[in-house]
């Protein structure tokens, strides 16, 4: 049964993306901004930094070909950058000590990543047309501000849990 925790965690993650989207409104304050919320990402990146390589790597793998499948109508975005970014966490945290801090501001950093990498491969290909200072002010700041409160929210449960998790691995 335990077995079954980590991936319905990172589903009801996937699926609270979806609700978040949904729920939120058009003009959130008075301001056209779009919020992309990255529960999802937060999550595989706390996995990676508290867990292992290994299975973020897996992990980013799987729900990116989902997220691709569900969300994206050009497979293969998600489905490279959050292997690919879970891979760049994990060489970062060869080289810092991992704590919440460092956790928090390593996962910013993954989302500023992911966010810019999705922007330029969607420019790349012709999927938007939006200019970078645009992308900017109207989907980077909202994104990063609205993940940043999830982070503070939930960042300390998610350490705790994980390294429960490792631990459990550990002894396996």
């Amino acid at each position: 049964m335990k077995k079954f925790l980590l991936p319905l965690l990172f589903l009801v993650f996937f699926i609270a993306e979806s609700l978040f989207v949904q729920f939120l409104p058009a003009k959130f304050f008075g301001f056209q901004r779009i919020f992309a919320p990255h529960f999802l990402f937060i999550g595989l990146v706390f996995l990676t930094i508290f867990v292992g390589r290994k299975q973020g790597i897996i992990y980013g793998a799987v729900f990116g070909l989902l997220y691709d499948i569900v969300y994206v109508e050009v497979l293969g975005i998600y489905f490279f950058l959050f292997p690919f970014i879970c891979y760049l966490v994990s060489k970062v945290m060869h080289v810092i000590h991992a704590n919440l801090l460092t956790a928090f501001l390593v996962s910013l950093m993954g989302m500023a990543l992911l966010e810019i990498g999705v922007y330029e491969m969607d420019t790349l290909i012709h999927i938007t047309g939006m200019d970078f200072i645009n992308f900017l002010n109207l989907r980077f700041y909202p994104t990063l501000l609205l993940n940043v409160i999830f982070l503070g929210i939930l960042c300390y449960p998610l350490k705790s849990l994980f390294e429960k998790y490792a631990l459990r691995l550990r002894e396996e």
